[in-house]
Parts: structure tokens; sequence; C-alpha cells
């Protein structure tokens, strides 16, 4: 028999549901990690493509790592945010609802629970249950009649996660171009390798962290990174000689 995720004991249920669910921002620091890589890759492989000096690369990276992960943190704490007043929104509404129909609130939670199975006295008792306490009244309306999360994320630690993960993992890409005395082929060869082993060990530690396939997570996540970077590197190679040579025009 496997070992199973956590006990079953009566007290270590009871413990478990009193803590409440732990918030996770797996998805945020996974979020800033590829899109902080993707980005400055994309400006690693434009101005290699364009012959340009690694400097030139490490210090149009750089500002590029930190503009964009400061905008990228900013929309995700807006985003979390917005998600945080919608459950507050239909918090006051349930709230008001409650007050001035309540017996049409009572049916909703009758529907509601006669749809999971219920019915008769059980039915009537779970009714009863519910709307003798407000708040679990609405919490309840809230979960079962609008989806909403009410243990969602933290909206600045979102934000940080997401900036702190896309500076960290996308700095990866410009660490060759920091060595004076290597060429920017050269460089640009490293860096695509670092690039590559940092999109599989993404998906690799979340594949840990959730205790799922974490080789399969880690390919996939290469996969799926590494086709960004590619059209990145595609884009940069395709644009960044028209915009040399139109700077060069409008210079001579």
């Amino acid at each position: 028999m496997r070992e199973l995720e956590h006990s079953h004991r009566p007290e270590d249920i009871r413990h478990r549901l009193e803590s409440g669910r732990r918030t996770s921002y797996l998805r945020d620091a996974i979020l800033g990690g590829i899109d902080g890589c993707v980005t400055t890759f994309a400006v690693v492989a434009s101005v290699a493509g364009a012959g340009l000096p690694g400097l030139i690369a490490f210090s149009l990276g750089l500002s590029s790592l930190i503009a964009d992960g400061f905008s990228m943190g900013v929309s995700n704490y807006q985003g979390v945010k917005s998600d945080r007043d919608a459950v507050e929104q239909a918090r006051a509404t349930e709230n008001s609802h409650i007050r001035e129909v309540p017996d049409g609130e009572r049916e909703e939670i009758r529907q509601i629970f006669a749809r999971k199975g219920f019915e008769g006295d059980v039915l009537e008792e779970i009714v009863e249950t519910i709307s003798a306490d407000e708040s679990l009244w609405v919490e309840t309306m809230l979960r079962e009649e609008h989806g909403l999360d009410l243990e969602g994320a933290e909206p600045l630690r979102a934000a940080l996660w997401t900036f702190g993960a896309f500076v960290i993992v996308g700095a990866i890409p410009l660490l060759p171009f920091m060595l004076p005395l290597v060429g920017v082929d050269v460089a640009f060869a490293v860096s695509s390798v670092l690039t590559a082993i940092t999109f599989f060990g993404i998906g690799f530690v979340k594949g840990v962290i959730l205790g799922d396939g974490h080789w399969r997570a880690g390919i996939e996540t290469l996969f799926m990174g590494g086709g960004a970077a590619v059209i990145a590197y595609l884009v940069g190679g395709i644009f960044e000689p028209m915009m040399t040579e139109m700077g060069l025009a409008i210079s001579g």
C-alpha cells in the first residue's frame, strides 16, 4: 500500500481543517520565472544576431529584466486584487440579499443541497443549520452559488513572488555575457544551454513540489518555454537587422 499524503486520524483531520488551506504561490513563481527567462533570452538573441558586443546584450537585458519584471509584478498584483475585490463585492451582495429576502436565500440553499442528493428532513435540517449562522450562510453562497475561492492569494505576496522569480530566473541567460573575455557567439551558445536547463529545472521543481511526474513536468516545461524562446530568437533575428539598417539609413 502506497504512503498517503497526510494522516486520516480524527485528531489530524481536525487539526488540518482548523489550520485552513495554505495558499500556494507556485503559479506566480513559475509564471514569473518562465517569462523572465524568455524576455532576457529574446534580448540576448536579438543582440547576438546583430553581432553587437556582449556588454550591450548584458546592459539591454538587465534593463529589460528590471522594467519588465516590475511591470509583470504590478500586473499580477492588479489581477489578484481584482479577484479579491470580486469576492468582497459578492459578499456584500449576499449579505444584502440575506437581510432583504431571507426566504429566497434559504430556497437557494435548499436547491443547492438538493442537487447534491439531499432530500426530506435531512435537507431541511441542512437548510436550517446553515441559515442560522449568517457568516456560514454567506460563505456557503459564495462557494456554492458563485464558485469563488475565499482563501485566495495575497496581492502583494503574489506580486513579489512573480517579480522575484522573474528577476532571479531571468538573470540566468545574461550570466555568460558578464565575462569580458568570452566572445558573443560563445556567450550566446552558453546562454542557450543555460536557458534550456533553466526551463527543465522549473518544470522539474514544480513536479517535485506537486508530487507529480517531475521528469515529465521538466520536459514539458522545457518544450513550452523552449518554444517561446525559439520564437523570440526568430523574431529577433528577423527584425533586428531591419532595425539596424533603418538606423544606419537615418544616421546616414
